[in-house]
């Protein structure tokens, strides 16, 4: 007996080690650290540059006013018809990478001079990802963007994939190469509804921007939890991107492999007073978020004056208000609302 237990006990210190020994691969998505960007009056890129540097991490959302980095509005620089170019080296651990920006205008992204995503034109919100493998570090990151009217956003992040990087067919061995092909293929599938929403963000609040039928298969492109019951996933319909919800979807491969994203939900609490007033005509709730699911900051009387700062659409009508109260700013249900002003003023969402 004691002979087959102590047998037991080198069987179980073995598999141990050989567990230890294997590399665990995890997906951290990054937007870098120490950029430095340089501004122009123009969306070519020419002119006389304004330069700004150390930029933690390419993640903005200037909405329609003048772009801002590091707390200072860039100066000289217009709210509408600029353009930027950032530039950064970072100490990337060799593997393949998938790079996803999102861009309102245009973008081109560029890995050690390699030339990866090319979307220098107008446009709305729009995510790009592109898969790429690293065999040297450190690697040199290069983005040019740029603005034409209304919304300015921008974001660029990567994330690890996989690690041991391989050259692909035709794609000299120490340099970056757009790979065509996902390994594993990822896919979500609509299930048990006819179609589902598609929104402008990860909450049942978001503006409804389009549908995707019962058994379309996609690609997720990101996903996002902060509802805090459902993933929702980040996919590209081939005529839109948006958000649709993980309660009526299938999965195909590892969840863990689709890399979590922001939205430009976390980033507009700050956005500016465009002179309208929103008042409630009955108790209200205050949410963090466009949706009952988020959490409840706190509780608004009837008749009050709030800040309206922001909203979201659904069926042509005004869906959830953003508004700012008593310091706080959170979402309301917008049918039981009384707006003051020009509506048409407020960001749509």
């Amino acid at each position: 007996m004691k002979r087959n237990r102590s047998a037991l006990i080198v069987v179980l210190i073995v598999v141990t080690l050989i567990i230890a020994a294997v590399p665990m691969l995890t997906v951290q998505a990054d937007y870098g650290t120490n950029w430095s960007g340089t501004f122009f009056n123009s969306t070519d890129l020419s002119g006389t540059g304004v330069q700004v540097a150390g930029i933690n991490g390419l993640n903005f959302n200037w909405g329609t006013g003048v772009p801002n980095v590091n707390g200072a509005d860039v100066p000289g620089i217009g709210k509408d018809n600029f353009s930027a170019r950032f530039t950064s080296t970072q100490n990337l651990t060799p593997g393949q990478y998938n790079f996803v920006t999102s861009s309102d205008d245009g973008i081109r992204l560029y890995v050690n001079g390699a030339l990866v995503i090319d979307k220098f034109i107008g446009r709305a919100l729009t995510t790009d990802t592109v898969s790429v493998s690293i065999t040297t570090t450190p690697v040199n990151l290069s983005v040019e963007y740029f603005e034409g009217i209304d919304q300015a956003i921008l974001q660029v992040q990567w994330f690890l994939v996989g690690s041991g990087a391989t050259a692909a067919p035709g794609q000299l061995f120490g340099t970056p190469g757009v790979i065509t092909t996902a390994v594993p293929a990822l896919t979500i599938t609509v299930a048990g509804v006819k179609a589902e929403a598609l929104r402008s963000g990860p909450y049942l609040g978001a503006s409804f921007i389009g549908e995707v039928a019962a058994g379309t298969a996609i690609p997720p492109l990101a996903r996002n939890k902060d509802e805090g019951i459902y993933n929702w996933y980040l996919v590209n319909t081939g005529t839109k991107t948006g958000w649709i919800s993980g309660r009526y979807v299938t999965l195909t491969g590892d969840i863990n492999a689709i890399p979590l994203q922001s939205t430009v939900f976390e980033q507009i609490d700050g956005a500016p007073d465009v002179g309208v007033l929103a008042v409630p005509r009955s108790f209200m709730n205050l949410r963090r978020r466009p949706s009952i699911r988020s959490a409840k900051l706190g509780e608004i009387a009837w008749g009050a004056e709030t800040v309206l700062i922001g909203r979201t659409i659904q069926a042509g009508r005004n869906f959830w208000l953003q508004v700012r109260y008593k310091g706080q700013v959170g979402w309301i249900f917008a049918p039981f609302v009384s707006i003051r002003g020009d509506v048409n003023s407020v960001p749509v969402r």
